[in-house]
């Protein structure tokens, strides 16, 4: 006997004691159908909570926290997003989709202003994912260095202001 016999006669097992016992299968798939309801909700009160979040609950989030705060905050603008892994992301963290072209992110949850090196990060990393643009977004700020840096290369930074300005759009939308 193989694997896929052993599969078959599986499944004819359980479609046997499925059909034998009406009321089985249906606390079966009450069951499931419970636990799908209860993970979706529990999904929607998290992201309902991270939606509502403010630049004061920024300031306290995690680095992966800030990521899945700002996935959010760029669906609503209209953009299709995702994560990167949170190793091996090769300097971005998230990546933007639009008709028309793609963009990298580095996400920095700092409490002091953020150097060059995120900028330098996502430069190779918008090399990397053959992206049209790179930007850094940050609940801080920019050393000057940083943005000489992303000036002479074409890297968009979003500051603390910037992106509570961005926090109060959607947070009317919401």
């Amino acid at each position: 006997m193989n694997i896929f016999e052993g599969f078959k006669i599986g499944i004819e097992l359980l479609w046997s004691i499925l059909a034998a016992d009406p009321l089985l299968t249906l606390g079966i798939i009450l069951f499931i159908a419970f636990f799908v309801i209860y993970e979706f909700i529990i999904k929607i009160i998290k992201e309902y909570r991270l939606k509502r979040s403010g630049i004061e609950e920024i300031d306290e989030m995690s680095g992966n926290k800030f990521e899945e705060y700002l996935l959010i905050l760029l669906k609503d603008r209209g953009y299709k997003v995702k994560l990167t892994p949170k190793t091996g992301d090769y300097g971005a963290d998230l990546i933007l989709v639009t008709t028309n072209k793609k963009i990298v992110i580095q996400a920095k949850r700092y409490k002091k202003n953020v150097g060059v090196r995120a900028v330098q990060e996502i430069v190779s990393a918008q090399k990397y994912y053959k992206a049209d643009e790179c930007w850094v977004i940050t609940n801080s700020f920019f050393t000057n260095q940083a943005i000489k840096l992303a000036h002479s290369n074409y890297v968009r930074l979003i500051d603390r202001l910037e992106l509570m300005d961005w926090m109060i759009k959607y947070n009317k939308s919401a």
